[in-house]
């Protein structure tokens, strides 16, 4: 053989050589499930499906956080509102927001200096047509119509002039106020004729004096005069309505 032809069959062994290298020694090309799992960070389970090295399933772990989740739903729905909270229902008793100009009062007072039991209070006031309400006290309202706030009210003579109704039973005072605030939900000359028969009903089932605003005893001729205070009243009322 010629030294050419040497030469020749040397660079063709080489070029064999490099081709192989090329092919054989590249890393193999990842599959695309390698690497749709590598961009989520996912891993293989170990050559044991139950245990890793170290003992520990690490293919039931791999899916702990996704079972949790799914009993989480606030994770899957976080910007889901809460439902608003019912809105609070009005005490009986609770007055609107409205100006008043006049306060009418009565005293319904012990006899002979005495007290009033809180037991008896509570069922001459039901009687009376008076329920328990704002400001931890009685009030007249109107029937079917209570959102209209009070016709009158009543309060302890005792301060803070609120009652306790869980203490009732222990409870001693000396009288008690009614008192109705003008304008009301009623006329004055209406609210007056409800309150009336309402103050003489508890007085009588409390055997208890009723009295005016001056705390003298509430007679027929202070009846009438009051009556004349509250039409007088409504026709001022009707006239300041005319000239708005």
């Amino acid at each position: 053989m010629s030294p050419n032809e040497l030469r020749v069959l040397l660079l063709i062994v080489g070029v064999f050589v490099l081709i192989g290298i090329y092919y054989f020694g590249r890393p193999n090309k990842p599959s695309k499930r390698d690497r749709r799992d590598r961009a989520y960070g996912r891993q293989e389970p170990w050559l044991n499906p139950e245990e890793g090295e170290d003992g520990e399933n690490h293919a039931a772990d791999e899916y702990a956080d996704t079972d949790a989740d799914l009993d989480d739903p606030v994770r899957y729905f976080p910007d889901e509102p809460e439902p608003a909270p019912a809105p609070a229902e009005p005490m009986p008793g609770e007055r609107p927001d409205v100006d008043f100009d006049r306060i009418v009062t009565l005293f319904l007072l012990a006899r002979d200096g005495g007290s009033i039991a809180g037991q008896d209070l509570v069922v001459a006031a039901e009687k009376a047509g008076l329920v328990f309400g704002d400001k931890c006290i009685y009030h007249r309202l109107i029937d079917g119509r209570p959102d209209q706030g009070p016709i009158f009210s009543v309060a302890n003579l005792t301060e803070p002039g609120s009652f306790e109704l869980s203490a009732m039973e222990k409870l001693s005072t000396p009288g008690v106020c009614f008192f109705m605030t003008l304008p009301g939900p009623l006329s004055a000359l209406e609210a007056l004729d409800t309150l009336l028969p309402a103050a003489q009903r508890m007085a009588e089932l409390l055997d208890a004096q009723l009295l005016d605003e001056e705390r003298n005893a509430l007679g027929r001729q202070r009846i009438l005069s009051l009556r004349d205070e509250m039409r007088q009243y409504d026709r001022q009322q009707a006239q300041e309505t005319m000239t708005l």
